[in-house]
């Protein structure tokens, strides 16, 4: 993808403007964003190792300063961009942690340890070949309807220990049950789940 396309002009109030002020400070937005969209490309893509997913977060950056900051002083718009940059940068990553905590159910034997934790054996999934992330996204589909599927209790203790992070004490206060009790909830709704799910499993893994 070409890094000029991600230059485009934003319209500070959604519409036309309507007076000389406004269309100054129109321009003058448009003028920051395209001189500063090659500088937050190159942050962003240190930041997430992917020109693409990069240039989409620049480009939600300049759309959500344009929307929220038009207004403000010019010599504001610098801090504020990149404030804005790094906290998708941020978010971007806290979702991927997510996903490679889900996408690493796949990877476990059915008769693997009761007590498997998903959150701590999260894989890094970077450099995965195109068929490989077709097959993933595929199965995250699958796997959101099986888990709406289970009963509401594992259901609870499923997404918490495994799309919040929470570690077993977080959770039992989170359900406001016990220890125990959680272990019980998110055991028999990985069994549930790696049974609805094992042609998604790769080939090597299944049993």
């Amino acid at each position: 993808m070409d890094v000029g396309s991600a230059v485009f002009a934003v319209s500070c109030n959604g519409t036309a403007a309507t007076g000389t002020r406004e269309l100054q400070k129109e321009q003058q937005l448009n003028r920051f964003l395209a001189d500063v969209e090659r500088r937050a490309l190159r942050i962003a893509e240190i930041g997430v190792r992917d020109r693409d997913e990069a240039l989409d977060l620049v480009q939600d950056a300049m759309i959500k300063l344009a929307r929220h900051y038009s207004a403000r002083s010019e010599e504001e718009w610098t801090p504020l961009f990149y404030r804005i940059l790094q906290n998708g940068v941020r978010d971007w990553h806290r979702k991927q942690v997510v996903r490679n905590r889900v996408m690493s159910f796949f990877g476990r034997r059915a008769s693997d340890d009761n007590d498997y934790d998903a959150v701590a054996a999260a894989p890094d999934l970077a450099g995965r070949a195109p068929d490989e992330e077709l097959q993933n996204r595929e199965a995250m589909q699958v796997l959101e309807i099986a888990v709406h599927n289970l009963p509401a209790r594992q259901r609870e203790a499923f997404m918490l220990r495994t799309f919040e992070g929470l570690d077993v004490k977080g959770t039992a206060t989170a359900m406001g049950c016990s220890q125990g009790s959680v272990k019980t909830h998110y055991s028999r709704a990985v069994h549930a789940l790696r049974e609805q799910l094992e042609e998604h499993r790769p080939d090597d893994e299944k049993h």
